[in-house]
């Protein structure tokens, strides 16, 4: 029997043979869940999931100690929606259910506010997922995240004591990645992590799973003031009273084997706009091994190789999404043992140039109108598009090369943390940021820095994608850059350089180089004169779009 929200407007359903409510505005259940309802109902394979909504939210921010009543029974409601879709049972002996618990503002913030993944594994579902699904190691693999992953959003610990026993269980594995540890050692990694826990918070890690949902979602709610989120809003002139909306979603596994998997692809590419699949990707991983910047990822995806079936489904997952949404679309999904899942889409972040070329592609092939293109383009600088090129390339001094997430030429002194990224840029000097990982924790020093260069991560990571909506050159996967912090300096190919050295970065053919180089400038005139078109055939009329198309001339 279908129940009824204790609250109108509290609780929202997403997928499933029946669900209970239709689905509510952005501004209810988020940018994030109402895209994915938007997916289910369009037929498109997403996992069910239910939505507290931002009104409902945000009474919870200043919450401490237990859930309140109302948050403990909306959310046990949801799970009970989840659990008659999927047929199985959170905390359950047997077929557990585990669930994601993600927030959701009103406006894309990718990577600002927190995730929790595999909630509701503990010491009794760990083995019913084995036995479930003979598949020791994912039960494992999971377990060890939610501890970390609780240890570290929830109760704010450092991640260094766990990556710390982390890369000591890579040695004793003699494994290159966490894919390659074997089920006995993810055991005692595991072991490992639960006393850590209980050392580094003072209390053993909660074992009810409704206690472990509970209190995910309160730290989702509370992250919508995480410094990293207000420096985000700042920086993107967001209204701070929106709040955000929290979705519980079931888990698909792609850290399930080796026709497992997680990625991040784009409809088109973000950086150049060119029409294709643009895409990250992880086998036997799951979805913040690549948005997190911490994994060394491959340039090359081998994905067409071992599932030509996914990758074919994949590209016809962008061409919908492209058509549903009428916009460029970035989507995060999982692939469980060969069967593609859909997590979340938005509208793609990109670059100035990449804006103008697919609002001139999408008008021309009639997917928009130019008026629309126009409103698109309100925000670009159309008299700064421009592509800057080495002059003499030849004449510099090679480094070393790396995966472009960001194109452009980025020249400046280099900083080895945000706060001396800060302090250069005040000194009036463009700014390199080299980092061994970003994160999204970076951002002050992303919004003041000209480039970033990372030792790992993917071109989809968040702290990629962040860097390329605010116009930055980023390079990322530079596998020959080593840093030495308290020696305020770093190696690249054996070269060192000590902080305030001047680098350039080409995010064209994704080479590093010393030196301060001289640059040509290009501009796109073919597809501004065809703006210019549009503006003259375009009639202005009262309003918005008025003065959008002002803005844009």
């Amino acid at each position: 029997m279908n129940a009824t929200p204790a609250t109108p407007r509290t609780l929202f359903f997403i997928g499933g043979r029946n669900p209970v409510a239709k689905p509510g505005s952005v501004e209810e259940m988020g940018f994030k869940a109402s895209n994915l309802a938007a997916m289910a109902a369009a037929g498109l394979p997403v996992p069910q999931a239910f939505v507290l909504s931002t009104r409902f939210a945000s009474h919870f921010q200043e919450a401490t100690g237990g859930a309140p009543g109302e948050l403990r029974d909306a959310l046990a409601e949801g799970i009970r929606h989840i659990e008659r879709e999927s047929r199985l049972c959170f905390g359950g002996r047997r077929r557990p259910l585990l669930v994601s618990v993600r927030s959701g503002a009103p406006v894309s913030m990718p990577g600002m506010m927190e995730t929790l993944l595999d909630v509701g594994v503990n010491d009794v579902t760990v083995e019913a997922i084995i036995r479930s699904t003979g598949n020791p190691r994912l039960a494992w693999d999971c377990y060890r995240r939610l501890v970390q992953g609780f240890a570290e959003v929830v109760h704010e610990c450092p991640p260094h004591p766990f990556a710390a026993r982390l890369d000591a269980c890579l040695a004793e594995c003699g494994a290159a990645s966490t894919r390659e540890i074997d089920f006995l050692s993810l055991a005692a990694l595991t072991r490992d992590f639960l006393s850590l826990f209980e050392e580094h918070t003072g209390s053993p890690f909660p074992q009810d799973p409704m206690q472990q949902l509970e209190t995910a979602a309160l730290a989702v709610i509370r992250s919508w003031q995480g410094a990293k989120a207000v420096s985000y809003r700042r920086a993107r002139g967001i209204d701070e009273g929106l709040g955000t909306a929290v979705t519980v979603q079931r888990m698909v596994f792609g850290n399930a084997g080796g026709l497992s998997g997680a990625g991040v692809a784009f409809s088109r590419d973000p950086s150049t706009g060119a029409n294709g699949l643009y895409m990250d990707f992880l086998f036997n991983a799951q979805g913040e091994d690549v948005v997190s910047g911490r994994h060394a990822l491959e340039a090359e995806v081998p994905l067409g190789r071992l599932l030509p079936d996914t990758l074919s489904e994949l590209e016809g997952v962008a061409r919908a999404l492209e058509l549903q949404f009428r916009d460029a679309q970035e989507f995060e999904f999982t692939i469980e043992d060969a069967t593609l899942f859909l997590l979340q889409t938005r509208s793609a972040k990109r670059t100035p140039w990449a804006s103008l070329r697919i609002a001139v592609e999408q008008v021309e092939a009639g997917l928009i109108s130019p008026q629309e293109g126009l409103a698109r383009l309100a925000s670009v600088d159309l008299e700064g598009v421009e592509e800057l090129a080495i002059a003499r390339p030849e004449e510099l001094d090679f480094l070393a090369g790396a995966v472009t997430a960001g194109i452009g030429i980025a020249v400046g002194r280099i900083a080895l943390d945000v706060e001396a990224a800060q302090r250069l840029a005040a000194e009036g000097d463009e700014v390199i940021l080299v980092r061994h990982e970003t994160a999204t924790s970076d951002i002050d020093g992303i919004v003041a820095c000209a480039g970033i260069l990372t030792a790992v991560g993917g071109r989809t990571s968040h702290a990629a994608v962040v860097a390329r909506q605010l116009g930055k050159v980023c390079l990322v996967g530079c596998s020959e850059l080593v840093l030495d912090l308290p020696a305020r300096c770093c190696r690249i190919a054996g070269r060192v350089l000590a902080e305030g050295d001047w680098l350039c970065l080409d995010g064209h053919s994704g080479r590093v180089f010393a030196g301060q180089p001289a640059l040509l400038r290009r501009r796109p005139i073919e597809w501004l004169q065809l703006v210019a078109g549009w503006q003259r055939g375009c009639s202005a009329s009262p309003g918005q779009e008025a003065a959008g198309v002002a803005q844009a001339a």
